[in-house]
Parts: structure tokens; C-alpha cells; sequence
């Protein structure tokens, strides 16, 4: 068992931890650039470190201990601790030190991108040393992030509410029903009525969509949790579909798709900042005061 963390067991642990992302030791051969039996021998070295064994390998293929999976754990957040502790100490006397991570929704609007492009440079402007992840993921996943604090803030198209999430609306984006060519409909696009649309079949949302509100067809004859399956149904043809008007402008300009009726038939989302509600409670911490600071940044960017 370890008794000093010594720089050779921080060495041991980045290649257990190789092996562990790639899947087993010879995979990991590409990644750490060494041979087979070196790695199995500093694998080895490790499990001998600390008592017991992290995994199996063999003829039955790779797999980890069930004292394994709990050291991965360990592992990640020693590393994370040990960066944040190399990047603190390397900006001694910056106001704004550590990481902040970001997560989105695919697909936003151009100038909604702009906004957040703005406040990002807002932020790089301040008398920071702050390391910035973006990720993509759907809304739902995103909010799973926020409450176990692998992301700090939240950008996206959020239909329900968690109490303790804070939302603040920063955009809205237009919804317009569409059909593509093939559709029967499309001869009369742009005059179409509710009640002659509610005839056919449509792509509809998997989750909510209270902004819809009366617009939800009576006939969904598909489904979908983002807006490129949503068009890939609706060009087919078969369904009508609601898509962000930004989204759907290059299939209408090809001639692929038309709005059925723009002026009855749309509807508005609001999109949203989210953050840890509870962040600015209790004693201050670096990380509290990025948040806040981007907050800020985010804030002036979508008011200027």
C-alpha cells in the first residue's frame, strides 16, 4: 500500500490509467509508445504498490477489479487535483485561476453562437489563467453534469425545471412547421392550414415541448430527441415536421423544404444559461468566483 506518493507512483497511475481508457494493455501500446511487456511489468509495479490487484488480463480479455473500478475513481480526480494545484501555482497572483467547463446543445443559431463567442472574449479580458472545456450534449445530460459538478454552466433548450438549478433566459429561436418536396403539401407551402396539416402524419419532439402548446398534432407517426433527426423524417417526405428556422434556411434555399404556414403555423423557445443554484452560498471558492465572473461576461454579451 502506498505510504508516500512519490513522482514514480504518479507515473504508474497515468499509465494505469492509459490502459484503462484504451481497453487493455496492448492497445495501450499506441497511446503511452512503449512496448507490451513494459507496460505489463509497470501495470505489475503498480499492483505491487498498493496490495492488491486492479485488473485482468489474459486469454479471457481485459477487465477491471471491482477494487479496480474504485481506484480509476481515485485516480481521475488525483490527476484533476494535481492539475488544478500545477496551474494555481504557476498563476500565483492572478485573480481568476482553475478550469471552467462548458456545456452546449448542438446546432444553436449562428448569432446565438456570436453572443457566446463575445463572452468568452469578455472573459480571456480579465486578469485570468483559466483552462476552458466545451462539450455537446442534450439537454438532459447536460443537466445530470450540472448537479454532479463535472460542468459548471449549462447553455441550451432546457423543458422542465430543477429546483436546485438556477435558469436565466439568454435567447429565443423561431420554430416553424415544414414539409419537403415530396410531400403532398408542398404545392400549397406557405398557405397551408392547421386543419389541413393535422391531416398527415408528423415528426414530433420525444420530450416535451410546452412552448408548442395547441400546435401538437393529433397524428405522430414518428419521433425524435434532436432537430437532425427531426429533418431527416421530415425530408423523407412521409412526416411534417417543426424546425428552427436557421436550421431549416439551407434545405429551403436547396428547395428541399418550405414552411407550411409561417404566420400561424410556429412557435417560440427560449434558451437558457444554467448553473448550480447553491454555488454562491456559504464560503467563497475560485471556482465560485468563474462562475460568476463568466456570468457576468455572459450577461453583458447578450445585453449589449
Amino acid at each position: 500500500m502506498f505510504t508516500h506518493l512519490s513522482d514514480l507512483d504518479l507515473r504508474l497511475i497515468r499509465v494505469f490509467l492509459a490502459i484503462v481508457d484504451a481497453g487493455g494493455v496492448s492497445s495501450a501500446q499506441a497511446t503511452l509508445n512503449v512496448g507490451q511487456s513494459t507496460i505489463s511489468t509497470q501495470l505489475a509495479t503498480l499492483e505491487t504498490r498498493l496490495g492488491y490487484r486492479l485488473c485482468e488480463r489474459g486469454r479471457g480479455g481485459f477487465a477491471l477489479t471491482s477494487r479496480g473500478e474504485q481506484f480509476v475513481d481515485a485516480c481521475r480526480a488525483l490527476l484533476a487535483a494535481v492539475e488544478t494545484f500545477d496551474s494555481t501555482a504557476r498563476h500565483v497572483g492572478r485573480k481568476l485561476v482553475g478550469t471552467l467547463t462548458l456545456g452546449m446543445i448542438g446546432n444553436t443559431p449562428v448569432s446565438a453562437n456570436a453572443r457566446i463567442s463575445e463572452a468568452i472574449a469578455r472573459f480571456r479580458r480579465r486578469d485570468e489563467s483559466v483552462r476552458l472545456s466545451v462539450l455537446v450534449r442534450s439537454p438532459g445530460e447536460l443537466e445530470e453534469m450540472l448537479l454532479a459538478g463535472r460542468i459548471q454552466m449549462a447553455i441550451g433548450y432546457f423543458w422542465h425545471r430543477v429546483p436546485s438549478l438556477e435558469y436565466t433566459q439568454i435567447f429565443a429561436e423561431d420554430q416553424f412547421a415544414y414539409c419537403a418536396r415530396e410531400h403532398p403539401l408542398f404545392v400549397h407551402a406557405g398557405n397551408v392550414s392547421p386543419d389541413d396539416a393535422a391531416e398527415h402524419a408528423w415528426a414530433w419532439r420525444s420530450y416535451p415541448l410546452p412552448e408548442a402548446g395547441a400546435l401538437t398534432p393529433r397524428t405522430i407517426g414518428a419521433v425524435a430527441d434532436n432537430m437532425e433527426a427531426v429533418a431527416m423524417l421530415v425530408l423523407s417526405g412521409r412526416h411534417l415536421g417543426y424546425l428552427p428556422e436557421h436550421f431549416a434556411a439551407p434545405y429551403v434555399k436547396d428547395g428541399l423544404l418550405a414552411a407550411l404556414n409561417p404566420e400561424f403555423m410556429r412557435y417560440r423557445v427560449a434558451f437558457h444559461m444554467v448553473v448550480r443554484a447553491e454555488r454562491g452560498r456559504g464560503s467563497r471558492n475560485a471556482k465560485n468566483d468563474i462562475v460568476d465572473a463568466f456570468i457576468e461576461d455572459m450577461t453583458a454579451a447578450h445585453t449589449a
